[in-house]
């Protein structure tokens, strides 16, 4: 009996698609209980970000900020006044071209992400001391590998 193997030949292997829901489902499960864990409830995570990136790399102009977070410039605006009135940070005119205006953290913003940070790691800590040694190695090879992957 003749058969033809209509596949393309790259076909990923069986199984592989069942894989990969269970890793997105998992990983986006572990990442909503973190964001659970925040210094200030009623910030949004997407004013969090906005202070977590001014405290990794920096002031930045709200158009670079628009960029970063994948938004537009007018509602990176709306973030950034709200994270003003409350006293997470400030706009300061660039010093060489004094039409930009560079935003960067107060010290209580900073300490907001400070505190978030720490309390996401506290219960990240207390999580994986309830797992035996083997299951922790695991996870350990797996973050690495799960770094690789987002950094493609």
């Amino acid at each position: 009996m003749l058969t033809i193997d209509m596949a393309p030949s790259d076909e990923h292997p069986p199984g592989l698609s069942d894989a990969a829901s269970d890793l997105r489902m998992a990983t986006f499960k572990l990442s909503r209980r973190l964001r659970a864990e925040r210094a200030v409830d009623t910030m949004s995570d997407g004013q969090y970000a906005v202070l977590a990136n001014l405290k990794v790399h920096g002031p930045h102009t709200l158009g670079e900020l628009a960029a970063r977070e994948r938004v537009t410039a007018p509602s990176m605006n709306r973030t950034v006044n709200f994270l003003e009135e409350s006293g997470y940070l400030v706009r300061t005119p660039d010093d060489d071209d004094r039409r930009k205006v560079n935003v960067s953290l107060t010290d209580e913003g900073r300490a907001v992400v400070e505190e978030t940070v720490r309390r996401r790691n506290a219960w990240l800590e207390e999580a994986l001391g309830e797992l035996d040694a083997e299951q922790r190695r695991t996870l350990a090879v797996a973050a690495g590998i799960m770094r690789a992957v987002a950094e493609r």
